[in-house]
């Protein structure tokens, strides 16, 4: 449900996902589009006419709500998420006006799932079979809302990320480039809008594109309104595609159209005057759309580990920019002393306002895309130790972001225990894990690796 105040409108978010105009108030008077909202909408008014004391009296209006006959029978044809909006001056409140406020509050994971299904192209690695596999396995594994009610919760109402949310990171000639080169994929079915990915685009792309950084700004609301009146706020987890770590400034990169969690960075930054904003690429490639969108950017940490030699190669590493390269075959034990000796360091030293996380998981043994020895057990032990450093460091405020992962076994199997991590529960790994998989991880090679960093960055 929203309200504005300059033109009294209000909307309903029905079962098919759509907005439908139902009602607006003019010289005091309520127009109502939907007969069977007309009480409930009249209930709400003396809520949302004083824009100043629409939060504090979000309460009583629930208390009110609960016990209207209205309420109660319109509320099956409604979202469970009730969520109203007043504008003035430019300052807008969000406000749940119903249970899922207090679940989302009280939660220790919250997601949100943007599968872009439009968006694919078959025997694609970057394809539209990835999120779904994802949520199949929280299912499956009992993590999901239906099994962890009190623990995990689904967001399943948000919006697209704004033009101008994009444009904090990308310019303005890419963004209207793309949206006017829907028109040709439509006509074409599939084009490629970048040949070193290669990066496809279906007539789809540009709104679930949008959809995606949507997701992570919805979250970094969610995690940072939590944060204020919860000392352990939950974690959040964009389960979302496009990736977006590769997608620079000027375009698309390496299947990634958006920068999703540079995006939301800027959002947080924007929003929330968060303003050291530390950022975790774990992904087995180098995230260089985020590196390039803040080299120069002393109140953004950016650090990524990644393959050498692997696609698009490395980054120059210095400031607040950190890029460690590791061997091929490098794995669990790699992971752990780089987490000890450069991530914790670099973040206790930076101390950031919010943690943003890049979570590839193609970076696993089974994944076909690099050579890396990551298991499942490696995901719950980053995710974990992340975890204890927003809590220690930055209220607990966190959103990761789903960017690789091509193994649809590992990449579901890994997302999962990252949840059971996030939860503060024992992982899964060894049934997911064969040690015969394994080999001798390149210790010497890792050693130098982790020196050369740390010497960079006086660490």
């Amino acid at each position: 449900m929203r309200y504005f105040s300059n033109k009294c409108v209000m909307a309903v978010d029905g079962n098919d996902g759509r907005w439908m105009i139902v009602g607006r108030k003019k010289a005091g008077e309520l127009i109502v589009r939907w007969p069977p909202i007309a009480k409930v909408l009249e209930r709400l008014l003396p809520y949302v006419q004083k824009v100043g004391n629409l939060s504090r009296n979000h309460h009583q209006f629930n208390r009110d709500m609960k016990s209207h006959s209205s309420f109660k029978r319109i509320c099956p044809c409604m979202r469970s998420i009730f969520i109203a909006r007043c504008s003035s001056n430019g300052i807008s409140n969000d406000l749940n006006l119903d249970v899922p406020n207090k679940l989302i509050h009280s939660a220790k994971v919250i997601y949100c799932v943007s599968a872009a299904m439009g968006h694919n192209k078959e025997a694609h690695p970057e394809s539209n079979k990835r999120v779904p596999a994802i949520v199949d396995a929280l299912d499956r594994l009992e993590l999901s809302p239906k099994y962890r009610s009190l623990q995990v919760y689904e967001i399943q109402t948000f919006q697209p990320a704004s033009l101008d949310d994009i444009a904090r990171v990308h310019s303005r000639s890419y963004i209207t480039g793309l949206e006017k080169a829907m028109s040709r994929a439509s006509d074409e079915g599939l084009i490629f809008i970048d040949g070193s990915g290669p990066t496809y685009a279906t007539e789809t792309t540009f709104q679930e594109s949008l959809l995606a950084a949507g997701a992570g700004n919805f979250l970094v609301d969610a995690v940072v309104e939590a944060s204020r009146i919860n000392q352990d706020p939950p974690v959040g987890f964009a389960l979302v595609r496009p990736p977006g770590h590769h997608a620079i400034p000027e375009g698309p990169m390496g299947f990634c159209v958006f920068g999703n969690i540079a995006v939301a960075a800027r959002y947080a930054q924007n929003k929330y005057g968060l303003k050291r904003v530390l950022i975790i690429d774990f992904d087995v490639h180098h995230g260089n759309g985020t590196n390039d969108a803040f080299y120069d950017d002393p109140d953004i940490f950016f650090l990524s580990t990644h393959q050498a030699g692997s696609y698009p190669g490395t980054g120059s590493g210095e400031g607040t920019t950190l890029n460690l390269p590791l061997p091929g075959g490098a794995g669990d034990y790699t992971m752990r002393s780089v987490f000890d000796e450069i991530i914790a360091p670099s973040a206790q030293r930076f101390k950031p306002d919010i943690i943003l996380v890049s979570a590839g998981y193609d970076a696993h043994a089974l994944d076909p895309l690099a050579s890396l020895q990551f298991t499942t057990g490696t995901y719950y032990m980053l995710a974990s130790n992340i975890k204890q450093l927003a809590k220690e460091l930055c209220g607990g405020r966190c959103v990761f972001f789903l960017e690789g992962g091509y193994n649809l076994q590992s990449l579901s199997n890994s997302v999962a225990d990252t949840f059971r991590a996030l939860l503060g529960e024992p992982s899964l790994a060894p049934q997911f894990d064969n040690p015969a998989m394994l080999y001798e991880e390149p210790l010497n090679k890792v050693k130098q690796a982790i020196e050369r960093a740390k010497s960079i960055h006086s660490l």
